[in-house]
Formats: C-alpha cells, sequence, structure tokens
C-alpha cells in the first residue's frame, strides 16, 4: 500500500492555474509541494499507524467500531466523542490522556477512516446516530453525556432528540448546519437573524466543496480516490483553513489525509453530505456551545438558543474547528462541564 503511495506520488503530474500563489482560491502550489515531497519521501506512515493501533480498539456487534478507554471506576460517567469531515477519530488523540477518569467512547463513524465496513447505502447523520445509540447500548452504557462538532455534532443533536433518556447532556462546538437551510429569520432574533446572513455568504464563498460532495459524489471520489496528491490537496487546505495558526504539524496533516488514503474512505465519507437528515425542530437537552474564533462560522448565542437548551455558551480566545486537537485542555473543561449538567460527575 505505502510503495504504491510513493510510486503514485513520485509520478505526480502537476497542474498549474493562474492562481497558483494565492491561498484564497486553495492550496497554493507551494504548500503542495512540501506536502507533496514530505509525503514521499521523510514521512513514515507505520510510526503513527502502530499509534493508532495501540489504542483501545473494540468492535461491537451493530456494526461499529470504536475506541474505548474506560475508567478504573466503573460507576464513573460515560462521554461519547463524535468527530466530522474531512478527519477521523484522530480528532480527539489529544483529549484521552485528560480523560482518565470517566469512560470515553469515540466511535470511528460509518464510512469513515478506521470504521467497519459499510454494507448498506443511505448512511445519513440520521442512520449513524442510530448506529451509535446501538453500540453504546451493547456496551453496557444507558446514559451519556454526547460531545462533537461537525458531522459528528450532528449526529449528537439526532442523538439526543431520537433519545433524550439516553443522553444527559451536549457539549457541541457548532450548531448543526443544515439548520442555517430552512430556518426563518422572522422568527428569529436579530442577531440571529444576521447570521443566517453571514453563513449564507459563507456557503456561497467557501462552500463549493458542499455543493460537488452532496450532489457529485461519485464523480469526486474517482478524482480523490485515485490522485494522493488530489486528496492531499482537498484535504489539508480544509484542515489548515480551518484551524488556528500551526495546529498541525506536516506529520499531522499527512497522518489525518493518509488515514483516508490506507482506508479508501473518501468517498464513503460523503455520505453525510448527500443523504439528508431530519432535524428535531428544538432538543431540551442540557448543552454547553464552545465557540473558537477561528472556526468556520461561529454562531451567536441567540441562534444557538432557538434550537438548543444552551445552559453555558463559552467564548475562547484562540483554536477552531478542531478544537479538541488544537486547544485539548480548554475542549475538555467545558466537556466536563456538560458532564456536570447532565447530572453526573466527574
Amino acid at each position: 500500500m505505502m510503495d504504491d503511495l510513493r510510486d503514485r506520488l513520485r509520478r505526480t503530474r502537476r497542474v498549474t492555474t493562474p492562481w497558483n500563489a494565492d491561498e484564497t482560491r486553495g492550496i497554493t502550489g507551494i504548500r503542495l509541494d512540501e506536502l507533496l515531497a514530505h509525503w514521499a519521501g521523510g514521512y513514515d506512515w507505520d510510526v503513527h499507524e502502530r499509534r493508532i493501533h495501540a489504542l483501545p480498539w473494540v468492535a461491537v456487534s451493530a456494526g461499529l467500531r470504536v475506541i474505548h478507554q474506560r475508567s478504573a471506576d466503573p460507576g464513573a460517567p460515560v462521554v461519547v466523542l463524535l468527530h466530522g469531515w474531512p478527519d477521523s477519530v484522530l480528532r480527539f488523540e489529544r483529549v484521552l490522556p485528560l480523560l482518565a477518569d470517566v469512560h470515553v467512547v469515540v466511535p470511528a463513524l460509518p464510512g469513515f477512516p478506521f470504521a467497519a465496513p459499510l454494507t448498506a447505502p443511505g448512511m445519513s447523520a440520521g442512520r449513524i446516530a442510530e448506529v451509535v445509540a446501538d453500540g453504546l447500548a451493547e456496551l453496557g452504557y444507558p446514559r451519556y453525556t454526547v460531545s462533537g462538532g461537525d458531522v459528528g455534532g450532528t449526529v449528537a443533536e439526532v442523538l439526543a432528540g431520537e433519545h433524550p433518556d439516553r443522553v444527559a447532556a451536549l457539549h457541541l462546538t457548532n450548531v448543526a448546519p443544515q439548520r442555517a437551510l430552512t430556518a426563518d429569520p422572522a422568527k428569529l432574533a436579530p442577531d440571529a437573524a444576521a447570521y443566517l446572513g453571514r453563513a449564507a455568504r459563507w456557503f456561497r464563498s467557501e462552500g463549493g466543496y458542499i455543493a460537488e460532495q452532496s450532489t457529485r459524489p461519485n464523480t469526486l471520489a474517482v478524482a480523490l480516490g485515485d490522485s494522493p496528491a488530489g486528496l492531499a490537496a482537498w484535504i489539508a487546505e480544509k484542515l489548515e483553513s480551518w484551524s488556528g495558526a500551526s495546529a498541525f504539524t506536516l506529520d499531522d496533516l499527512l497522518t489525518w489525509v493518509t488515514a483516508y488514503w490506507v482506508t479508501g474512505t473518501i468517498g464513503t465519507s460523503f455520505a453525510t453530505y448527500t443523504e439528508p437528515v431530519a432535524l428535531p425542530d428544538r432538543i431540551e437537552t442540557p448543552t454547553v456551545l464552545s465557540i473558537f474564533p477561528d472556526d468556520i462560522k461561529p454562531e451567536p448565542r441567540s441562534y444557538a438558543e432557538a434550537f438548543l437548551n444552551v445552559r453555558e455558551y463559552r467564548e475562547h480566545p484562540v483554536g477552531g474547528h478542531f478544537a479538541a486537537w488544537e486547544q485539548p485542555e480548554a475542549y475538555v473543561r467545558d466537556l466536563r462541564r456538560a458532564v456536570e449538567l447532565g447530572g453526573q460527575s466527574s
């Protein structure tokens, strides 16, 4: 697998554009050259693969693979961490050592790196929520706090809406983005309605990838699944532009990209963009919303409160879309507050 990857990288046919140095038009040629040279030369996937395999993986019969880090205390609270796109369970590597006193479950979401192979099409965020719920029940966890963002945040909202008896609290880094497409500005507070305008501008200027992944996933999957250079450009641009400064080293970026390459999951990871999801109009589960300034479109509190029972709204001075990786201590502090609000202790 890695020999084939390096061979493909050495034979990359570089494509130049009139905007090769303009980072507002996507990854720059210089940055892509740097990534591809390191991927073909100094990067050692074996080191990272051994670390990932050493995590406490468990397979459950619900067709789910999870990292299951148990606390020494059998009665400790349970937290469920849900990743998004274009990442994987690796988003939470840095918070795992900070959560030794609670039971932690990190599902590899179906269709994403390290997940069990998909057995059926139509893996929407709603279906993923049911797979996660079934897996947690099999692990013997009747009640838990759910934390996540991006796709994982949408799955978390569905979980809370469908299983309010199981989800004690939510810790989110964003409101499900699908809500911005259907929300009625006339029913929102003025700053929440203004946020819809900002979100719409973001979708027009930055959301082209959503349009392609949601409408033509087959076509895009061929380009990215056959070309490591294309995959690196597609994913690394998002990882860097959606995060704070210096959030990722070259090895970090390439490990997150390689996870998609070796598992062949870039095409299946598009399912949550392609398949529709039904969200509850409002969720009453106690919620902590963590806002990080470098995230793609941080929501004001009034907007979040239209859909969620926001008990605490925490704004942070640094951090972005991958906050659990970028700012693990701050992320865990907010998560622990959600655990407390859910009537558990840690």
